[in-house]
């Protein structure tokens, strides 16, 4: 393996962490092989972030600057991304499994003819080709994978892979690229949700709450606490099927799947569905009056006792906490 590719996803002008962190692992399998990193950036402004992908590994920048892919369409993006694979032959593509990421993968495997590992929480290099880690059944076991021909693509899950140190001394080739950017399907408008929330999938800390809150009315509880630990809400599906917040904040098999480094679950039970979307946190502690929980299986620290009177006083030592700190 010569080469390894990575796809960078940008939101306005600014590289998205997941991104970052699949160039870091890039780094990391390329070390030990001798082999190149390359990264693909599309979008107006991509040839302008070369610098920051230089320091964190890429030897070489290609950039699709033209307008027309100023917004995600994924026919466009993904004859783009193949265009830039034809071009430099790499014995592996990397994507990060983010929302684009899992829509964009397999168009591109599919265009190319490649096989495509997702959701991978781990790789590995033998015998010059890579292995990946992949959970299945729901997250109750985990596949180890590999590929028969190149390009070997598989997607990343966010907030697993280590973030490297940049190093502002690297330099990279910045390639200048151009590609048919039209589409089928044309986005005529997007609609922003409200700023200032910490993104759920690449948050570092999530505070989730569950159907034991009893009602829309002592959600605040859950929002208290994410806020004073500068985290993100989210919530477990009953709470979302029963209209107490937006599907946007749903962890779980059929919401969101993320790997934050501190899960805190508030009164929620922990059915496989929501596991399947949390599992690979670092640490979850559990706050559950009911002893026998199955999310006291898989929580790091488990609190036993009414969220009623568990979450004020986190809420409140956390805020003295951070107070105390200035």
């Amino acid at each position: 393996m010569a080469k390894v590719l990575t796809f960078t996803e940008q939101r306005d002008g600014k590289l998205r962490r997941a991104s970052l962190e699949v160039l870091s692992e890039a780094r990391r399998l390329a070390g030990p092989l001798g082999a190149t990193v390359t990264a693909v950036v599309i979008g107006p402004g991509g040839d302008a972030l070369a610098g920051e992908l230089a320091s964190y590994g890429a030897d070489k920048v290609i950039a699709f600057a033209d307008g027309g892919f100023a917004s995600y369409a994924t026919e466009s993006y993904a004859r783009a991304l193949a265009q830039a694979i034809a071009s430099e032959s790499p014995g592996a593509v990397l994507l990060p499994f983010t929302s684009l990421g899992k829509d964009l993968a397999p168009r591109v495997a599919a265009r190319i003819g490649a096989g495509l590992a997702s959701d991978c929480v781990a790789l590995s290099v033998e015998g010059g080709r890579l292995v990946g880690r992949r959970p299945m059944y729901a997250g109750k076991a985990y596949a180890t994978v590999a590929w028969s021909g190149e390009p070997q693509l598989a997607t990343l899950r966010p907030n697993v892979f280590p973030l490297g140190q940049p190093d502002a001394s690297r330099k990279a080739e910045l390639v200048s690229a151009s590609a048919d950017a039209s589409a089928r399907a044309k986005v005529t408008a997007v609609r922003a949700t409200a700023q200032g929330k910490v993104q759920l999938t690449e948050a570092q800390i999530i505070v989730s709450g569950g159907r034991g809150l009893k009602g829309p009315e002592n959600f605040h509880l859950v929002e208290e606490l994410a806020q004073a630990l500068a985290a993100a809400t989210g919530a477990s599906r009953a709470v979302v099927d029963a209209g107490w917040v937006d599907h946007a904040l749903q962890v779980g098999q059929t919401g969101k799947t993320v790997s934050p480094q501190l899960y805190v679950a508030c009164a929620i039970s922990g059915a496989i569905q929501h596991l399947a979307g949390m599992s690979t946190s670092r640490y979850i502690v559990a706050i559950n009056k009911d002893a026998d929980a199955p999310i006291f299986k898989v929580a790091n620290y488990g609190i036993l006792g009414d969220v009623f009177e568990v979450l004020p006083r986190l809420t409140a030592a956390a805020r003295a906490h951070f107070a105390s700190r200035g």
